[in-house]
């Protein structure tokens, strides 16, 4: 079993990763993206510290993705919606409502910053999410995120969120037909 995804599975389910993994001959794990520490094999309890950093590493990202999407929820955007009950680990889909913007064109506004944002927050942010599919954007949470990036992603969505409403309401998009 490729284990890029087991920790998180294990950890969101509360389950020993062994019993998810149970009917494999073989699992390859890499705790790279949540402590530098390298790879590990399966062994004993008890048998190394990092193992165990990285399980605390992966419940804080799911906690930060979760409080990521409670915010973006609780925007009640007529532009973005998020299922809450799929967000279990530390991967967010934000789903996009109506023709515009695109996934792609949503990205490119979280990850620039405008002299307006700068002006008006006081801050200059810079979100990387990443178009998933054709009305869906995909966030996701490593060990190098924090509670405070959270945040502040949280706020640079509710800040772009708003300002693609205002020029929708200004009629700067157009409706495709049918739409």
């Amino acid at each position: 079993m490729d284990g890029a995804r087991l920790m998180n599975a294990a950890v969101a389910q509360r389950v020993e990763p062994a019993r998810i993994a149970q009917h494999c001959d073989s699992v390859s794990l890499c705790f790279s993206k949540v402590c530098p520490c390298g790879e590990g094999s399966p062994g004993p309890a008890g048998a190394g510290g990092s193992g165990s950093l990285a399980l605390e590493t992966l419940r804080r990202d799911h906690e930060h993705a979760r409080s990521f999407a409670q915010g973006i929820h609780a925007l009640d955007s007529p532009l973005c919606t998020i299922n809450l009950a799929a967000v279990e680990t530390n991967i967010v889909m934000v789903n996009l409502q109506g023709a515009w913007p695109s996934p792609a064109e949503l990205c490119d506004r979280l990850s620039a910053v405008s002299e307006e944002e700068e002006a008006e927050t006081g801050r200059a942010v810079s979100v990387l999410l990443l178009p998933w599919s054709a009305r869906t954007v995909r966030a996701v949470w490593h060990r190098d995120v924090s509670a405070r990036d959270t945040e502040l992603a949280r706020r640079k969505m509710e800040f772009v969120a708003r300002k693609c409403q205002e020029e929708l309401a200004l009629g700067l998009h157009p409706t495709p037909p049918g739409a």
